[in-house]
């Protein structure tokens, strides 16, 4: 399926190129798309380059990876074509960087879920790819089971079946932990945050049903 990576720096550019290696057309894309032409090239013949409204468009499913406090805007530049499609967040609110909104997040207690389906009015949002490290998830891709496990959380079943197969395309195993608001289960400073457990582990530190 036609995937569109909007902010295509350490996780999303990973993660996009993996899923080019998988066999799926991924538009990258940034402001400033020029600087990313050689990661573009390096990616393969399923990649190409574009704006963020290209990428919105192009995407059946759209991967944002960009500063938290960015989210806003973002939904309100790009609400028309993100509305409906299954997209998949993977930014933590830090108050360091990210400010006031950031802090909201983490003062009210319910997990970043609830926030960027606010950001994101329309969009399917699942929260994916938020809890390992760029250079884990490089190094650990595709290795031999258990692999590590990638939790997610959406009010959608459906597209948690998209992104599920999409994990398991980037070669982790999707570990389902329930609606949005079950996020704050894995958002920074989790027990299970940054660990890079595998997904019976996973399964396991949350009470989940095994695989």
């Amino acid at each position: 399926m036609n995937i569109g990576v909007i902010g295509a720096g350490k996780i999303g550019g990973l993660v996009g190129r993996l899923l080019v290696q998988a066999g799926h057309p991924v538009m990258f894309s940034s402001r400033h798309p020029e600087s990313l032409q050689a990661m573009v090239t390096s990616a393969g013949p399923g990649a190409q380059l574009g704006t963020p409204e290209e990428a919105a468009a192009f995407g059946e499913v759209v991967l944002i990876s960009v500063p938290f406090n960015a989210l806003q805007e973002l939904g309100r530049t790009l609400a028309a074509a993100l509305a409906g499609k299954v997209v998949l967040d993977t930014g933590n609110p830090y108050p360091d960087r990210d400010g006031e909104m950031a802090r909201e997040v983490v003062a009210s207690g319910r997990g970043t879920g609830p926030f960027v389906a606010e950001a994101l009015p329309g969009a399917r949002v699942v929260r994916a790819f938020n809890t390992v490290r760029h250079d884990v998830l490089g190094d650990e891709a595709h290795r031999s089971p258990p692999r590590v496990g990638i939790p997610l959380a959406s009010d959608d079943a459906e597209a948690l079946e998209v992104a599920s197969r999409l994990v398991r395309d980037a070669g982790f195993e999707p570990v389902v932990v329930g609606p949005l608001s079950s996020s704050v289960r894995f958002d920074v400073g989790a027990a299970v945050y940054n660990t890079g457990m595998s997904g019976p582990e996973l399964r396991q530190a949350l009470d989940l049903p095994d695989a």
